[in-house]
């Protein structure tokens, strides 16, 4: 049952036509992921979907007292308090169990001094089960775990909103979002202010949501790893896609391959139909040749609404009222002259046919190193793994902000020296490098004067190889600074082309960059026959390309051989066993009545709230769960974690299948045993780390 759903929506401002005939339905459980260019009115969207803009035309309906909830892109002061400390604005959304709380307390009051009215009891106990049923003794538990997940160490708690930066308060209006549990949670790019840790914990945390998602995101892989569905938002054109980001890649590609057969037979057709009006249009045949014109006509124009981002397969359902009914009959010469001008539905993508081509080949070792330390004189960064690379090797620097990643790149480009040990390049290398904010480029420059400045070539060479960078026309004029993000990541790229590099150093390609400009990138990366080192928080393209992860962790560089999805549930499991083992060493401790009574950080708390807090019966419930915790055996709860993570697995596996099979009673068989894991992966989850809590105070 679909809880928003809309029709032939329409949004402009003035002239300028901004999205038109968008329709769409949203069932209660779905998980959506809206992609397209930059500037094609995604957010403009997603504004009328929350009921925060009115569309131009159209019609939307949400379900009666649907919940929802919405995160810009940027925070605005929408806070419940602004004297409030972030600690304190996660309570607000808490506030009926905190009066529960009251309410119970005054009535222990009245038992303790003597009230024995049987009333009185009935109405505590009645109370004390709506309130555990609304997660009364969870909720302080469910702040520290947002707060955390999302960056907020708990020295920070005691912080009042108005000392927050932009990101900052994003990042916590997100929480409390998440806190609110609305039954459709639109985000506006959540992951921009959040490092790789806190986007790691929201996918998690947004696989396991029991409503509706909505999510504009850049990030390919997060887009991966939690939507069920795309909805594809292009000119002229809206369409939906079942499965997750990389499963609408496939299907996008299929559909273009179909449409381009369609266009072809059509194109035959219509040129048939030219002819055959060409020679019969003077002859005995004049009317019939004359309706054959009046057809040709329609169907001309569906196919220059097809050109312009409209479905042909779409448009062909569409009467000649709807289409052409107001166009006037074409001319034969003029008939055949727009139908030659029609391009083909794979002429029309922005992709680069391209590919950076290396001078010369390097030697099979491009890098090793031994026993390398990494930093300046005075700040030393991080000591090293020895390194081993090979020619067509990727290696993927990751680690947080200001571990020394751009430093390594640095040493490796020969500008700084190792502190300690041996770099050894290999023979025959040629640099390409391609910084982090494109500060190698002029900003007085104009584009082809740019890319001349790196090239002797005349006028004419440089704007046919800027073309095939996407600078058509007069792009190739514009000044540097007037440049988007995406338009200076394409101008470097065509200027690292012109090196013939066989060793490229990337420091963040992808920053900036929209979908498909990302598309872009990672087409003429993969084509690439040398050898890459790049720093990137672009998960997705690490996993596309990394055959080596050099991870920046408490100081040490760390060589893993293999994939980023490798690599990553190895670390999951490493940091599982850990865990555990620390655990383990603190099996015999118990914790007293009074630690396990409550679970909120000890720095908010007097002794008195913690006095009144407390009663009999919570804290009884709560030593039996420590007993039952303990009596559980570890080894076994962590069998249980990985079987239950392995069964998500291969659930997403049958899923996408049936998603491609268009088997609708397996989808939903599926997604409704993919649910029922899910929660039992999350309770496991949950009991693991209060078990974890619980021994190591």
């Amino acid at each position: 049952m679909a809880i928003l759903s809309a029709k032939t929506l329409a949004q402009s401002f003035g002239a300028l036509d901004i999205f038109s005939d968008i329709s769409l339905q949203l069932a209660a459980k779905d998980r959506i992921g809206l992609v397209g260019p930059n500037g094609v009115g995604k957010t403009s969207l997603l504004r009328i979907l929350a009921g925060l803009a009115e569309p131009t035309a159209g019609e939307i309906q949400r379900a009666r007292d649907l919940n929802l909830g919405y995160l810009r892109q940027e925070a605005v002061l929408t806070f419940a308090g602004q004297d409030n400390t972030v600690y304190e604005e996660m309570l607000t959304v808490f506030a009926d169990l905190r009066q529960m709380e009251t309410a119970l307390r005054q009535m222990e009051a009245m038992m303790t001094a003597g009230n024995s009215d049987e009333s009185l009891f009935d109405r505590y106990g009645r109370l004390q089960e709506r309130y555990e049923h609304e997660g009364g003794y969870d909720y302080v538990v469910d702040i520290k775990r947002v707060l955390l997940g999302l960056g907020f160490p708990q020295e920070e708690w005691e912080t009042p909103l108005t000392h927050l930066s932009g990101g900052q308060k994003t990042r916590l209006l997100l929480g409390r979002l998440l806190l609110e549990k609305p039954d459709l949670l639109i985000l506006d790019e959540p992951t921009n202010h959040l490092d790789v840790a806190a986007v790691e914990w929201l996918e998690q945390t947004l696989r396991q949501w029991p409503g509706a998602l909505i999510i504009v995101s850049h990030d390919r892989y997060f887009l991966d790893k939690v939507i069920s569905h795309v909805w594809e938002m292009l000119p002229g054109r809206f369409k939906a896609f079942r499965g997750n980001y990389t499963h609408y890649v496939v299907q996008r590609e299929e559909e273009l391959a179909r449409e381009q057969q369609l266009f072809a037979r059509e194109m035959e057709r219509l040129a048939q139909e030219i002819a055959f009006v060409r020679k019969h249009i003077a002859g005995g045949k004049t009317d019939i040749a004359k309706g054959k014109l009046k057809r040709l006509t329609r169907d001309i124009v569906l196919l220059e609404q097809a050109e312009a981002g409209a479905s042909l397969d779409q448009l062909q359902a569409k009467s000649w009222l709807e289409v052409g009914g107001r166009v006037r009959t074409l001319r034969v010469n003029e008939a055949e002259r727009r139908l030659r001008a029609i391009k083909a539905p794979s002429d029309r993508l922005p992709t680069l046919t391209i590919k950076l081509e290396a001078e010369e080949r390097s030697m099979c070792t491009v890098l090793r190193t031994k026993d390398l330390q990494v930093g300046y004189p005075d700040t030393p960064l991080f000591t090293s793994d020895d390194i081993k690379l090979l020619r067509q090797d990727c290696a993927a620097l990751i680690g947080p902000n200001g571990c020394g990643k751009t430093t390594f790149l640095r040493m490796l480009m020969g500008e700084i020296a190792p502190l300690r040990g041996e770099l050894l390049p290999g023979d025959q290398l040629h640099i390409g490098y391609f910084a982090q904010a494109h500060d190698q480029l002029n900003q007085e420059n104009r584009v082809i004067d740019e890319l001349r400045s790196h090239k002797n070539i005349n006028e004419q060479e440089a704007r046919n190889y800027l073309a095939q960078y996407l600078f058509r026309g007069d792009d190739v004029f514009k000044q540097i600074s007037q440049l988007s993000g995406g338009e200076r990541g394409r101008l470097a790229l065509s200027i690292l082309g012109l090196t013939g590099a066989n060793y490229l150093l990337l420091d963040e390609p992808t920053n900036h960059l929209d979908i498909p400009s990302q598309e872009i990138l990672q087409t003429v990366l993969e084509r690439f026959d040398g050898t890459i080192v790049m720093v990137s928080h672009d998960r997705y393209l690490v996993d596309r390309l990394a055959t080596q992860i050099w991870e920046i962790r408490e100081g040490h560089l760390h060589v893993y051989n293999g994939r980023y999805a490798d690599y990553q549930r190895d670390r999951a499991a490493e940091k599982v066993r850990l865990q555990a083992a620390a655990s383990a060493k603190a099996a015999d401790w118990t914790p007293s009545p009074l630690e396990t009574a409550t679970a909120a950080p000890p720095t908010l708390l007097t002794l008195e709230w913690i006095d009144e807090l407390v009663d009999p019966a919570q804290v009884e419930r709560q030593r039996k769960q420590a007993k039952k915790r303990k009596k559980r055996s570890l080894t076994q709860l962590i069998d249980e974690i990985e079987e239950a993570e392995e069964q998500l697995e291969q659930l997403e596996r049958d899923l996408a299948t049936a998603q491609a099979n268009g088997d609708e009673a397996e989808i939903s068989r599926l997604e409704t045993e993919q649910a029922e894991v899910q929660a039992t992966f999350a309770e496991l989850i949950t009991f693991w780390e209060d078990m974890g809590n619980s021994w190591t105070g």
